[in-house]
Order: C-alpha cells, then structure tokens, then sequence
C-alpha cells in the first residue's frame, strides 16, 4: 500500500538496493514495473538525483525557474537497509544536499529488533544519530501512521528537503 499511495502521489523514480524488510513494498514496484534494481546504494542515489532533475513540463507551461522546479520536477525514492544508508554518507551530503535534490529515502532498519544478527546491530543503534548528523527529518513508519508519514514526506520534498522513511 505504501508504494501505491507514493506513485498516486507523484513519486515516480523507485531506485535501489533490495533488503528484506522492505519485500512487500519492492513486489509493488516489481508487479507495476516501475522499480530499478541497483548494486550499490550511492549507485542508485546518483540514478535518482539524474531522475529527480528531469522536469515535465508542457511546452506552454515554460515559467519562472522556482515555479518549474517546485511544480514539474520528477520526484524519486532510493530505497535501502540502513548499512548501505551508512555507506552512502558522502554521496548524500556531497551531492543530494549540496545541489539541493529533494528525495525521500525508504530505509530498513536492521538492528531494530532486539534479536537481529549481530553484525546488525552496531548499525541499527547509531542510526537515528546518522540521520540527524546529517539533519534529515526521518519518520519511522507502522501499520498506523505510515499514511500520515508518507504525506509528511511529501510535503518534505515539495519544500525542497530531503528525508527518510525508516521501516523498522
């Protein structure tokens, strides 16, 4: 349900590493084909960055450069489990942030549950302090508020601001 309400909602780039905890959402894209399987996690950040930039304009519609950008822009989603998250630091800062790409990251939270394997858990206890080092607003998504989230997010990236669904 999560990836449907995001494509009605003009996400149209879905961009990432496949991780367990997201399985339900990653079946959607793969059943409407409107999902990219990448490699590496800084990989599929830089693919929807050159997505984010792609601006659908109708001809008649050319207008000042906020009003294109804010109103046409192609809007992506990178998904990812929170070690690749971790590893695409640097490309997080030196390019989403530094030109200022909005794009929601889907990120799963290994090391969340209190039995996840060890090499789980390092990850799972710094990331909250990751995503605020880097100030990305992040919402951590449950069966009740994931709408609500997914709606914070949006408007996230209609501002221009990058941010983070966290399934745990």
């Amino acid at each position: 349900k999560i990836f449907d309400y995001l494509l009605k909602n003009k996400i149209f780039h879905f961009v990432g590493v496949p991780d367990s905890t997201m399985r339900y959402f990653i079946d959607q894209g793969l059943k409407r084909n409107k999902i990219l399987i990448t490699t590496r996690e800084d990989e599929a950040i830089g693919i929807a960055t050159g997505m984010s930039l792609f601006l659908e304009v109708p001809k008649e519609k050319i207008v000042n450069r906020h009003e294109l950008i804010s109103k046409y822009r192609s809007n992506s989603l990178v998904f990812m489990q929170n070690a690749g998250f971790a590893n695409s630091i640097s490309t997080i800062t030196s390019l989403v942030q530094l030109y200022q790409i909005p794009i929601i990251f889907l990120i799963g939270w290994r090391g969340f549950v209190e039995n996840d394997a060890p090499e789980h858990t390092k990850i799972g206890k710094i990331q909250p302090n990751l995503l605020k080092a880097l100030s990305l607003q992040s919402m951590i998504l449950n069966e009740e508020n994931w709408k609500k989230s997914c709606d914070r997010a949006l408007k996230l990236i209609k501002e221009g601001k990058s941010c983070a669904l966290i399934i745990p």
